[in-house]
């Protein structure tokens, strides 16, 4: 049976969206939802750290990737020392022109290694941003349904509490009156106290949930952000979200982006083993000039007195204290620890998965139970207080009825709301809540991301 505030499941058709493919703004049906969700993806803090973090790691991929360039700079240089001779006579030089210093020539991909690791990072970043970004839909949306669970039940204990009132009123009354005992009086303070405390409670409540959503949302719920549910209407009645297409592919778990930031992890430690092993190598390095050369100062910049110089410079690794050892080492590590990450991820996802989907397949079935409770509590309470006013049945049957019937009708609307926050995991689980920037945001990287999976899972030297 459908369930009131869910669309009715349909069978999966060869050509229905995943849930990664379906928007936000098509998912979440409800206005009023879609404003809080605008709202958060432009004001929320976390996820403006997440897009800086893009961006930091954006600046030391392109620091790496310069690094596999020379740098040449404008410079004038100067020396003065004693001659060789011994006469006391001093020699002087000076250049200018076009300096470059240290270039290393990667013969041994140590400087393309620490590009590729960090590219992989940046990437991996990217893979964060969205994940920050699904994590914050679904949070919106599920304190969002829990503002308006709390409503609704803010509504039921109002309505209780005013029907105990009236009780206790008669109770007294008839108490005064010696009608009733003191027995009966006490029992009917007892529970409209009680309805007080569960108010109190309530109130509070809301309020926590009211202050978690403006977090998210990062500014005050005001105007159109206000969250009000219309009077005599509550979750069911209200517009919320379509249904996910069940029955999808195991595979789909491989866009989740938390799987893909892993993968990335894995291939910038899979790059980090490259670099430390390239350190063994002898390094080759670079240092050239072209310009003026003068042994005085007043005429470097004549006519003929163009000079060059070049100076290679070839390190071999001898002796390091097992420095360059200690590094590999701690690179394998790396890589291993990112292996266990990315299999975690791979495992957390279907365990997130399996349970919306368990969630799913039992929730419909205990809200529809605790719907037909709900109904026939109300219908005992009204026999209840009938046999009660006529002296068929004691008060207390109409108080047990009274109490059992308010908290059948709160555990309808919290089983609403498991209902429909499993309805927002399971696309928050399934991907969905990330869309693709416009292709003149992206950066263009397609040369620079051609890694393969099968590259990292080597065979453990």
């Amino acid at each position: 049976p459908s369930t009131p505030g869910i669309a009715a499941p349909a069978q999966p058709a060869p050509n229905t969206p995943a849930a990664a493919d379906i928007e936000w703004q098509a998912f979440f049906s409800d206005p009023q939802l879609r404003k809080l969700i605008d709202a958060a993806l432009r004001n929320n803090r976390d996820l403006r750290i997440a897009v800086l973090n893009i961006e930091q790691a954006r600046a030391q991929y392109r620091i790496r990737r310069a690094d596999q360039f020379p740098t040449i700079n404008a410079g004038i240089t100067g020396s003065r020392q004693p001659n060789a001779n011994g006469n006391g006579s001093i020699t002087s030089a000076y250049t200018g022109g076009l300096i470059m210093t240290s270039y290393e020539l990667d013969f041994f991909g140590r400087v393309a290694a620490l590009k590729e690791s960090a590219l992989a990072q940046y990437l991996a970043t990217e893979e964060g941003r969205k994940t920050t970004q699904i994590s914050l839909i679904a949070s919106v949306a599920n304190t969002y349904l829990s503002l308006l669970a709390d409503q609704e039940l803010l509504a039921i204990t109002q309505q209780t509490l005013a029907t105990r009132e009236e009780s206790f009123k008669l109770s007294k009354l008839r108490f005064d009156n010696g009608v009733a005992s003191e027995l009966d009086f006490r029992q009917a303070e007892s529970l409209t106290e009680a309805a007080r405390v569960s108010l109190a409670q309530q109130v509070r409540q809301r309020a926590l949930d009211q202050n978690a959503l403006t977090l998210l949302v990062g500014q005050p719920l005001t105007g159109e952000l206000a969250v009000a549910l219309p009077a005599g209407k509550g979750l069911a009645d209200a517009p919320l979200m379509i249904d996910v297409p069940a029955g999808l592919p195991s595979d789909l778990l491989t866009r989740r982006p938390d799987v893909r930031q892993a993968e990335q992890q894995l291939l910038a430690a899979n790059a980090d083993i490259g670099a430390a092993r390239a350190a063994f190598f002898p390094r080759i390095s670079l240092t050239a000039s072209a310009g003026s050369a003068s042994s005085h100062l007043s005429g470097l910049f004549k006519s003929g007195s163009y000079g060059w110089t070049m100076a290679p410079q070839l390190i071999l690794p001898l002796f390091d204290a097992g420095r360059n050892s200690a590094g590999l080492d701690s690179a394998n590590a790396g890589r291993d620890i990112a292996i266990a990450q990315y299999e975690k991820s791979v495992q957390t996802a279907f365990r997130e998965v399996a349970d919306a989907l368990a969630g799913r397949a039992t929730l419909g079935e205990q809200l529809r139970a605790q719907q037909a409770q709900a109904n026939a509590e109300a219908t005992r309470f009204k026999l209840a207080d009938l046999r009660y006013q006529n002296g068929v049945a004691s008060y207390l049957d109409q108080l047990d009825a009274q109490r059992a019937l308010f908290t059948a009708r709160q555990a309808v609307v919290q089983t609403r709301l498991a209902q429909l926050q499993s309805q927002v995991t399971l696309y928050k689980t399934l991907g969905g809540g990330w869309q693709e920037p416009p292709p003149e945001q992206a950066l263009s990287l397609k040369a620079d991301t051609q890694h393969s999976i099968k590259a990292v899972c080597v065979v453990h030297n």
